[in-house]
């Protein structure tokens, strides 16, 4: 399969534009040493993103409609959240939750 050079050119395209805004910023700041501020503020971002995908599953959004809730994913929530809070393991909250939504899918 031959590959043009325009298809080529895309390719590396996307993967510098991939690679300025994720791996450059690591480069430039492990040499240096950020305010305990800003380690503090950056210590927030994974689980404010963590949350938001977390909430984005949980509701269905429709056109020109108020978002509704996907009770597939609020019901195998429940087992999972309670999970994380008594173990605080990953691996159980992993597990738990993937059982918890094959149970639901199975049952429904």
């Amino acid at each position: 399969m031959a590959i043009s050079t325009y298809t080529l050119l895309v390719i590396l395209g996307c993967g510098l534009v991939t690679f300025i805004p994720r791996i450059l910023p690591f480069i430039f700041v492990r040499k240096l040493q950020l305010p305990d501020i800003v380690i503090r503020y950056l210590s927030y971002v994974p689980l404010c993103i963590l949350t938001a995908l977390f909430v984005q599953s949980l509701l269905i959004t429709r056109t020109n409609d108020f978002p509704t809730v996907n009770i597939e994913n609020l019901l195998a929530s429940l087992p999972t959240i309670l999970t994380a809070i008594l173990t605080k393991n990953l691996m159980w909250i992993v597990i738990v939750g993937i059982i918890s939504m094959a149970l639901i899918r199975f049952i429904a």
